[in-house]
């Protein structure tokens, strides 16, 4: 005689049944948000996508026909953690830094590897060098920077108490010991400080008021070491040719025979 399933049975059934739904349910939500946060124009507006979860939920999302195909291809890694929440994340992301560290260096030996392209075909699209660079920024002809996180040069602005004339220097370590930054040539007298703060920080927090996007590099790949040693850790591509010796500042400025234009002013 066939056996008769009990009340028991059509229960679990059931209940079997409605997990496997809101599964299914789940996975088309995460797919759908996904797909609504990291797609923009057609295409992802991420380098790469980190997956994370203490079951093997994460694992089914990712191979999910409910997933984008085009986040699918950005995904770097799957990576198991004990806790939900915020704890949950942290943990994610102390497991995923090796990983994201390889994505981006990836991405800047791309970045600096364009940038000696450009410069090797003579294409006149490229400025290197912090005076030239900030000068190309100030006429909004600077579309993408390239700017070592680890740049020493700090932005002063300066003023001369005598006529309130200011101007804005960013000087290296070697140069902010020199006193003819600070002294007025002719008079003698000391300028005032009006601003000072380390370039990085200052480009990180300006950086949308020149319509600019800033890449940052190290020096821990080659093609990083080379930008850093060889142009001075700063580099622009820009949207529009520039002659950069129409854009020189009047070097008679500080005067003395001492004076050197390629120094990092403006």
């Amino acid at each position: 005689m066939p056996k008769k399933h009990g009340r028991g049975g059509q229960s679990a059934n059931r209940f079997a049944r409605l997990r496997e739904e809101k599964r299914h349910a789940y996975v088309r939500k995460i797919a759908e948000l996904s797909t609504q946060n990291f797609i923009t124009n057609d295409r992802p507006n991420v380098k790469g996508i980190v997956m994370a979860g203490s079951a093997d939920f994460k694992t089914v999302i990712a191979e999910s026909d409910e997933f984008d195909k085009r986040l699918k291809a950005v995904v770097i890694g799957l990576f198991d953690v004990s806790y939900g929440g915020e704890n949950g994340l942290n943990q994610a992301i102390t497991q995923s830094v090796d990983t994201l560290a390889n994505v981006r260096f990836v991405e800047e030996k791309k970045l600096i590897t364009n940038f000696f392209q450009e410069i090797s075909l003579d294409t006149g699209m490229v400025v290197f060098g912090v005076h030239d660079v900030m000068k190309a920024i100030e006429m909004s002809a600077v579309e993408k920077v390239l700017l070592f996180d680890e740049i020493e040069h700090v932005r002063y602005v300066i003023k001369n108490p005598t006529n309130g004339e200011t101007k804005t220097w960013y000087l290296s370590p070697a140069q902010e010991k020199d006193p003819k930054y600070f002294k007025d040539q002719e008079s003698g007298i000391d300028l005032e400080i009006v601003e000072s703060e380390p370039l990085c920080d200052w480009l990180c927090v300006h950086y949308g008021d020149f319509g600019v996007h800033i890449e940052l590099i190290t020096d821990k790949t080659q093609e990083g070491f080379q930008f850093v040693k060889g142009f001075g850790g700063i580099g622009g591509f820009l949207r529009y040719k520039i002659d950069i010796d129409e854009i020189m500042d009047n070097n008679a400025d500080l005067g003395g025979e001492d004076f050197d234009p390629d120094e990092d002013f403006i």
